[in-house]
């Protein structure tokens, strides 16, 4: 009785996910918008993500008397931090040297890797009736691809850049997939990572731009801000609750449909076209991850269900 129900937790979970996928779809056009270099937005959305969540650690820790991050949290979290800070400026880098549509195509790519990981490395077993769902999504996913205009913008380093992104994307599922394992908080988790983070996005942010790193514009500053908060707190915070019930491989295919959301939010935010024949694609991609959802969910009930009676001789009150 002290707990949530499996049902619920998963539920819970899979909704969690959803409202990551819409902040981290609006990034890249927020990313783009102010036209710095991508590196040095990584390197301030970092500082500011660092400062919101300690503000966080702090606030708790003056109201209810919580601890600080542990030792055992920081050593557990710390191979997820330093993969994030490559990950997020590579990323972020990628967006402003190519298209919106290329850099989410590929980040989209990440099941092909994502799925034999958590077989790996946890012993995962996906859904395999909810994940088929999935595919639904790649078939619009590549409509929404293939039938926009070209607006000359991406290019084959932004596209090479994301190739790493990629590998540095399932790094961190996993390293972050293994904090969680080890009992480390949400708060604890962010609170370590985000100023870790800086360790390896530091030498990326001198390399690349370091003479850009201030003073910055005001266009630049509320991007930091908007990312720090979308992001930085709530969409990162969102995927790793989400991980305590939903596998990874599920996470990674539902994600299919961000790029959908990111082509809107980068045609909302810089201009970024979308032609008419991209609509029918879009929708497949929202349909397609509203039945991973769903199927997901009667799968996790009909189990608990199953268990149950199992166990107890009858099906669960």
């Amino acid at each position: 009785m002290g707990g949530r129900p499996a049902g619920s937790q998963r539920l819970f979970g899979l909704l969690a996910v959803v409202a990551a996928i819409v902040c981290f779809g609006m990034s890249s056009g927020i990313i783009k918008w102010p036209g710095a270099p991508g590196s040095v937005i990584a390197w301030w959305r970092l500082v500011g993500s660092s400062l919101l969540w300690w503000a966080l650690v702090l606030t708790l820790r003056a109201g209810r008397d919580r601890p600080l991050p542990s030792k055992e949290s920081v050593v557990a979290s710390t191979p997820a931090a330093l993969c994030l800070g490559l990950q997020i400026s590579l990323f972020f880098t990628a967006v402003t040297k190519t298209s919106i549509a290329h850099a989410e195509f590929i980040a989209a790519l990440g099941p092909l890797l994502i799925i034999p990981a958590g077989f790996l490395f946890f012993h995962e077993q996906p859904n395999w009736k909810a994940l088929r769902w999935g595919a639904l999504s790649v078939v619009g996913l590549a409509i929404v691809l293939l039938y926009g205009p070209d607006q000359g913008v991406a290019t084959w380093q932004g596209d090479l850049l994301m190739g790493g992104v990629l590998i540095l994307t399932v790094a961190y599922y996993s390293t972050s997939k293994f904090a969680r394992a080890k009992g480390v908080p949400i708060v604890d988790f962010m609170a370590t990572i985000m100023p870790l983070g800086l360790i390896t996005a530091t030498p990326v942010a001198l390399v690349l731009a370091g003479d850009e790193l201030w003073p910055l514009t005001w266009q630049t500053w509320v991007a930091i801000g908007l990312l720090s908060v979308l992001t930085g707190m709530a969409g990162h915070g969102l995927l790793f609750y989400a991980h305590r019930s939903v596998p990874i491989a599920t996470i990674s295919v539902m994600q299919v449909g961000q790029p959908a959301l990111a082509a809107f939010w980068g045609w909302l935010i810089v201009g970024e076209a979308i032609a008419a024949a991209q609509v029918p694609g879009m929708v497949l991609v929202m349909v397609g991850i509203a039945m991973v959802v769903w199927s997901s969910q009667r799968s996790a009930t009909r189990t608990a269900t199953a268990a149950t009676t199992t166990t107890t001789g009858r099906p669960a009150d």
